[in-house]
C-alpha cells in the first residue's frame, strides 16, 4: 500500500509560502495593532490553569503586541523577569502554530508547561517531567523533520534547564514522553508498549514542538505536569495548590531566573544552530498499516 500524504509528501529543506510573519502583518493591520515584541519567554499552557490564576489574584495583563487571530496573550512577572502566557493551545497543531507566532512576535524561548498521564509510576502525582525526548505519535512533527520515532530536546535548552533546576529543590523527574493526537485512544496494548519503551507519561504537544524548534533552530522547553492515571479510578487529575499554578509559577521563577545569567540571552544561542536537521532522530525502520516507511 502507498504511504499517507503525512508521510509522502513533504519537503523539509523547502521554504514555506505561508509565513507567520506575514500573518501578523496582515492581523495587525486589520486590528490596527502598532508594532511591538512580545517577552522574551513566552508560555504555553495548555490547560489554561495558569492564566486563570493569574486573573483571578489580578497578576496578569493583555499583551499589547499580540496581534494572532485566534488567541490571546497575557504578560506576568516572574523570577524578576515579565513573561507571556497563553491558555488553552492544546494539541500539536495549535501548540506549535502559537509558538511559530511568539517566535516571530519576538520570543526568544518558549516554555511549554502541558498536564501528562502517568505510564511509568515514578512517584505519586502530582510531578513534573523535564521532557528530553517525545515519542512522534502525532502529525504535526513529520512537517518539520523526516520520519523517526523521537524528537528531542536541543542540548543547549536541556543545558539551560538543568542549571535552573540543579538545587533539586523541586520535585522533577527528566525522561521520554508519548505524544498523541488521540488521548481517548490510549489502548492497553499501547500503554503496555510505551511502558516497555520506558516513557514516563502520555501527553499532546511536546513532539510536535521539538522537532519545530529543531527544524526553525529555535528554544523550546518542555514541561510534563503528570497529573493523573488517565482517570481509571476515582479522585484523579487533582494538580495541587491553584489547580498547580502555585508549583508552576515556582518552575518558571526558577527558569526566568537562570534566563537572566544565560550568556545566550537575546541571541537565541540557547538552541544549538550547526545541529542538521534530522539531529535527534533515531532512524528506525517504521512499521505501519501502510507497510515499511
Amino acid at each position: 500500500m502507498r504511504l499517507p500524504p503525512l508521510l509522502r509528501t513533504k519537503f523539509h529543506k523547502r521554504a514555506a509560502v505561508f509565513t507567520p510573519e506575514n500573518l501578523l502583518r496582515e492581523a495587525r493591520r486589520q486590528k490596527q495593532l502598532a508594532k511591538g515584541k512580545v517577552p522574551e519567554i513566552c508560555v504555553l499552557d495548555p490547560d489554561g490553569d495558569l492564566v486563570r490564576h493569574l486573573r483571578k489574584i489580578g497578576a496578569a495583563e493583555l499583551s499589547a503586541a499580540w496581534a494572532c487571530y485566534h488567541t490571546e496573550l497575557f504578560e506576568f512577572n516572574a523570577g524578576g523577569e515579565r513573561l507571556g502566557v497563553l491558555g488553552c493551545a492544546v494539541g500539536a497543531p495549535f501548540a506549535v502554530l502559537v509558538a511559530e507566532e511568539m517566535f516571530a512576535s519576538g520570543c526568544k524561548l518558549v516554555v511549554s508547561v502541558t498536564s501528562a498521564g502517568q505510564i511509568l509510576p515514578e512517584r505519586s502525582p502530582p510531578y513534573f517531567v523535564l521532557v528530553t525526548r517525545a515519542l512522534r505519535d502525532e502529525g504535526t512533527s513529520y512537517h518539520y523533520l523526516p520520519a523517526g520515532d523521537y524528537a528531542e530536546i536541543e542540548p543547549g535548552v536541556l543545558a539551560f534547564a538543568r542549571r535552573a533546576f540543579a538545587d533539586g529543590q523541586v520535585a522533577l523527574e527528566e525522561g521520554a514522553v508519548w505524544t498523541t493526537d488521540a488521548p481517548f485512544r490510549e489502548t492497553e496494548k499501547a500503554i503496555a508498549l510505551a511502558r516497555r519503551q520506558g516513557l514516563l507519561a502520555v501527553e499532546m504537544e511536546t513532539a510536535a514542538l521539538y522537532a519545530f524548534a529543531a527544524a526553525r533552530r529555535r528554544p523550546v522547553l518542555c514541561l510534563a505536569h503528570v497529573t493523573n492515571c488517565m482517570a481509571k479510578s476515582k479522585g484523579d487529575f487533582e494538580k495541587g495548590e491553584a489547580e498547580g499554578s502555585v508549583a508552576v509559577m515556582g518552575l518558571l521563577g526558577r527558569l526566568a531566573e537562570e534566563w537572566k545569567k544565560t550568556s545566550g540571552r537575546g541571541s537565541g544561542g540557547l538552541s544549538d544552530s550547526r545541529r542538521p536537521l534530522t539531529a535527534g532522530l533515531r532512524r528506525t525502520k517504521l512499521i505501519s498499516l501502510y507497510g515499511e516507511i
